[in-house]
């Protein structure tokens, strides 16, 4: 009985769900805009593979519509950052490890609640490590792959979760 009505109290409010956001009620749908590449060095698929990957976190754990313009929220922004730095280096003056680090600025409007919205931009960075035996060729997928999983979660989580 307790769980039950544990359940109805915070369905009842319409702002909490169980995956962490904090929707208003009001907000039915959302567009995410394709992320505009503006880094000094090139990695071709990037921004698309960024943008997908924030797409599919939208669809996943919101009940929220996807639409391609004026949705109740908007998310655009620019990737600004994809370095590459040593960040072990080794008695001999050798790097023994680098570090791929990915920069993005992204700008959230929240239509109907504006107050939530930091259409003025907010700075996201994520980085992996890599052994410098290695090249980056080699390694950057996989890099790619986790630095977007972290990003895509900090972006989700400041936007909708409000963390």
């Amino acid at each position: 009985m307790i769980p039950l009505i544990c359940a109805l109290m915070c369905q009842s409010c319409g702002i909490y769900s169980f995956s962490g956001t904090s929707i208003q009620p009001d907000v039915r749908t959302f567009t995410i805009e394709y992320m505009q590449y503006k880094a000094l060095r090139v990695n071709p698929s990037l921004s698309n593979e960024l943008t997908e990957a924030l797409m599919d976190q939208f669809r996943r754990f919101t009940r929220l519509e996807q639409v391609d313009v004026d949705g109740d929220l908007v998310i655009s922004g620019e990737i600004t950052g994809y370095d590459v730095k040593a960040t072990a280096i080794t008695a001999n003056e050798v790097a023994a490890q680098n570090r791929l680090t990915v920069s993005v600025k992204i700008y959230f409007d929240n239509v109907k609640h504006p107050e939530e919205g930091f259409p003025e931009g907010k700075s996201f960075s994520a980085y992996a490590d890599f052994d410098s035996s290695q090249l980056l060729d080699a390694v950057e997928s996989t890099l790619c792959e986790e630095i977007i999983d972290k990003l895509v979660e900090d972006i989700f989580n400041a936007t909708v979760a409000q963390w």
